[in-house]
């Protein structure tokens, strides 16, 4: 941990949000990382661009996908619809009678050859160009902000209740959100206590604002929150619209890869811009951003950091990363340098090796799609590895 001698303790609020899984969005990256599922379950090498739109009993699938695999598009779409909940068309979607257009060509030529046209394995090149960042954070088990954290608990607690029969009532949309007050020192941050909390729960109409505001507070808010982080200060807006029985994509049209930052840090750290679900792992927007966040997590882990923010960035059709930074806000005793100088002993950065070493080929992209790609270990990249130095 850090010797620096102690400057001023700074205190800050911090928000993060989660989404519901029948959010419009949410909804369109589980079907657009199903699509890819069903791919890699036949073809490992499947090349998968799959875009997903949401509209009033509409799913449209649009983007390019190369692989051997035959896959019932209609079939997938109906089945993700399902499970998440869209079963009648009061809700906005039926999974039985929505419409399911698909629009899907070929990958580009020019992107194919790029990527790997006389490459090893290891040696193909990126997808595409692009910058991505990992992020870490000692404040949690998990090494992740803890606003996300409990974001997505909210969510998925809300969830169990509808699946179990508990809250008959509650439909697929929602969302919810996290203020907390925290402290900073030297860099590192500490959560202090829950500042407000956020929760929109779709629900059936003649369900009383009374009975849901209490049925949140006693089922969700108390049994999510640990009991530390509330006091007599902390505000709760419990379905602040005071009704939300029209949701999902009759509301909101969705579309994959808007909810970049609920995917990730929260807001925490910093983002490069592209999207995860329904893109294959030659996509360095996805597998690279994996990889940053296996590292910085690594790092923490060792001891070596308390906080820390990793940049790759890469161009079509090169292997190796462009750049490689390292940023520990002044978190360690030893210099970002020294930090860089070990990621670059311990990790092999190509695209190829990155596939490899993550165990990317599997069809394990559905459920990244809802609740956050990060802080859960059965993930690959939240494995830390054991560094040398």
């Amino acid at each position: 941990m850090s010797t620096h001698t102690s400057k001023k303790e700074k205190r800050f609020l911090f928000t993060s949000e989660s989404v519901a899984e029948g959010h419009s969005d949410k909804l369109c990256d589980q079907i657009s990382d199903a699509v890819l599922d069903a791919h890699l379950s036949s073809d490992p090498d499947a090349k998968v661009a799959c875009e997903c739109v949401a509209k009033t009993g509409m799913i449209l699938l649009c983007g390019e996908i190369t692989s051997r695999a035959i896959v019932d598009y209609q079939q997938i779409v109906r089945k993700t619809l399902k499970r998440i909940g869209y079963d009648d068309s009061s809700k906005g979607l039926d999974h039985k009678t929505c419409t399911v257009l698909v629009a899907l060509e070929q990958q580009c030529k020019e992107i194919k050859d790029a990527v790997s046209h006389g490459k090893s394995d290891d040696d193909i090149g990126a997808g595409d160009q692009g910058l991505m960042f990992g992020y870490a954070t000692d404040e949690t088990e998990e090494c992740m902000p803890l606003t996300v954290l409990l974001a997505h608990k909210l969510t998925a607690r809300i969830k169990a209740l509808e699946r179990n029969g508990t809250w008959p009532w509650v439909r697929p949309d929602g969302k919810t959100q996290v203020t907390m007050e925290y402290k900073e020192s030297n860099g590192a941050v500490e959560p202090i206590r829950v500042h407000t909390l956020v929760i929109s729960v779709h629900h059936a109409p003649d369900i009383p604002l009374q009975q849901i505001q209490k049925e949140l507070m006693e089922k969700v808010v108390k049994e999510v929150i640990p009991e530390k982080y509330l006091d007599e200060g902390t505000i709760y807006h419990l379905l602040p619209s005071e009704k939300f029985v029209e949701g999902g994509p009759k509301s909101d049209a969705g579309l994959t890869g808007r909810k970049i930052i609920v995917d990730t840090y929260g807001g925490w750290g910093a983002h490069g811009g592209g999207a995860f679900s329904g893109k294959d792992p030659s996509k360095v927007d996805r597998s690279a951003a994996y990889a940053a966040r296996w590292i910085a997590k690594s790092l923490v882990k060792a001891g070596l950091c308390r906080r820390v923010l990793i940049q790759l960035s890469y161009a079509i059709g090169l292997s190796h990363p462009l750049a490689i930074s390292v940023f520990h806000y002044g978190t360690s005793d030893r210099s970002e340098e020294e930090l860089l100088k070990i990621v670059q002993k311990n990790f092999d950065l190509r695209l190829g090796a990155i596939i490899r070493d993550l165990d990317l080929k599997k069809p394990i992209y559905q459920k990244t799609a809802c609740y956050g790609h990060f802080g859960r270990e059965e993930f690959t990249w939240e494995i830390p590895k054991k560094l040398v130095y």
